[in-house]
């Protein structure tokens, strides 16, 4: 599972040196605009939630990585409530009539994240423990990279703002380099998992395939 985890390691990486991470450190241009691709991430931020509930989590597996699965999930189900109190802070949460928000949440401006969604539901709805854990491991990965980014944007805005945003800010950022998962135990029991050569092929296979649907989903920003 180590060389699996290095394979992690590397896409996360790749993702780090995507343009948008450079508009986010872009300090010429005001950090309420940095954050106004708030609402075009709204689809999946939001389907992440029923991701954990829905499909990743099964409480009825005794599976020891089930399990720990179940116990990420319950950590990551919640942050799109930090999301919507953040949107309201930004100014991003003005009245619109309800079929101008279906036309904008179903527009050509969240097509990219809305394809991100059906793809990670696709993928994790037939995967097995172990390539749920790759899915997590991958999305956690590049939610890492991407909170490191924002965070320091939302601070900047808090300075003069003097409001806490919460999914923006470092409040997630702890979160995503806090969860159960990182737990020295937990870790190594990760690392230690054998794999046949038929799962580790479809390991690589379900890594690159959640990588490049997440660097697409950070390009359409």
């Amino acid at each position: 599972m180590k060389d699996i985890l290095g394979y992690i390691d590397q896409k996360k990486h790749e993702f780090a040196e995507l343009p948008f991470f450079d508009f986010l450190q872009d300090k010429t241009v005001a950090p309420q605009v940095r954050l106004s691709f708030g609402p075009c991430a709204a689809p999946f931020i939001m389907s992440f939630g029923e991701l954990n509930k829905c499909i990743l989590r099964d409480e009825s597996s005794d599976d020891q990585l089930q399990q720990l699965i179940n116990k990420h999930t319950h950590e990551d189900d919640h942050h799109w409530v930090w999301f919507l109190g953040d949107l309201r802070k930004l100014g991003l949460d003005e009245s619109m009539r309800f079929t101008d928000v279906l036309r904008f949440v179903w527009g050509k401006d969240t097509q990219r994240t809305r394809d991100l969604c059906r793809k990670l539901i696709a993928y994790a709805s037939q995967a097995t423990p172990i390539q749920k854990l790759i899915i997590i491991e991958v999305i956690e990965a590049t939610a890492q990279i991407a909170a490191s980014h924002i965070a320091p944007v939302a601070k900047e805005l808090e300075s003069f703002t003097k409001k806490t945003y919460r999914y923006f800010g470092d409040q997630h950022l702890s979160a995503e380099s806090g969860h159960a998962a990182d737990s020295p135990e937990s870790e190594l029991f990760i690392q230690n998992l054998e794999l046949s050569d038929v799962e580790i092929t479809e390991a690589y296979k379900v890594i690159d395939e959640v990588s490049m649907s997440l660097r697409n989903l950070r390009m359409s920003y």
